[in-house]
This record gives structure tokens, sequence and C-alpha cells, in this order.
């Protein structure tokens, strides 16, 4: 799938059951469809928990705020999480007036995330050796 211009969306499989979602670029209706795609793919290959990590999208309007919304419901189903990293104040506007960010754990970095999902599944992180989380 072409991406739109503007949007750019890295995945990092951190562990089998875990993924670091990074988006670049504005998060709207025309772009939207892209990250829920992303998403969508993490969870259907086992992954339950979804770092999205946000420090590079200055925008966001409804209709991304629906991508993640669908996300977080979606992994709850399933015993997951979705943890936001590093939202922009303009989008942390948003997500707080929405509600979302009560309802997601939110983190000023990657490396504080993938920390805190340390102690919800008694897995270890690595990230300096770029091996990310590894099951005990």
């Amino acid at each position: 799938m072409t991406e739109p211009a503007g949007l750019s969306v890295e995945v990092s499989v951190i562990s089998s059951d875990a993924a670091i979602i990074t988006v670049y670029g504005e998060l709207d209706v025309d772009t939207g469809l892209v990250l829920q795609h992303q998403l969508a793919g993490q969870v259907v290959h086992g992954r339950r928990h979804l770092v999205l990590d946000l420090a590079g999208v200055p925008f966001m309007d409804s209709s991304g705020m629906s991508v993640i919304i669908r996300a977080v419901n979606e992994v709850r189903g399933i015993d997951g999480s979705v943890s936001l990293v590093a939202p922009r104040q303009v989008v942390r506007r948003l997500l707080d007036l929405t509600g979302v960010g009560m309802s997601c754990r939110m983190f000023d970095s990657v490396d504080e995330a993938c920390e805190a999902l340390l102690g919800q599944d008694g897995e270890t992180v690595n990230t300096s050796a770029g091996e990310g989380l590894d099951r005990r």
C-alpha cells in the first residue's frame, strides 16, 4: 500500500506480542487508514501491546483519534494495551479532551514505555542492544 504524502509509519517488533509503531506526519482523514492498517496488522500477527510513538505527529484530527480509539478497543479485547509516547501539545490536548489520554498510558519516551511493559508481563527490556523485549 502506498502511503499518502507526508505520512510515514515505521514498525519495530520488539517481542512476539509487542511492537513500537512510530508515526511521522499529519494524522487525519487522508492518512488515518494507513495507520489503521498497520495497527490491525500488528494485532493479527499476535502483537497485543502497542507502543504508539506520536512525537512526529504535528497535527491529528478526529479521524486520527478514531484510529487510536479503535486500536485501544481491539487490544483490550485480547488483554493488551496501547501506550502513547511523546504526543506534541496540540495532539496531547485532543487526547485529553476526548478522554483517550486517560484510557492509555502516556510516556515521554519509547524507552519509558518499554520499561513499563516490563512490569506488566515479566519481560525484560533491552533497548540498547536493539533486541527489545525478551521473554524470560
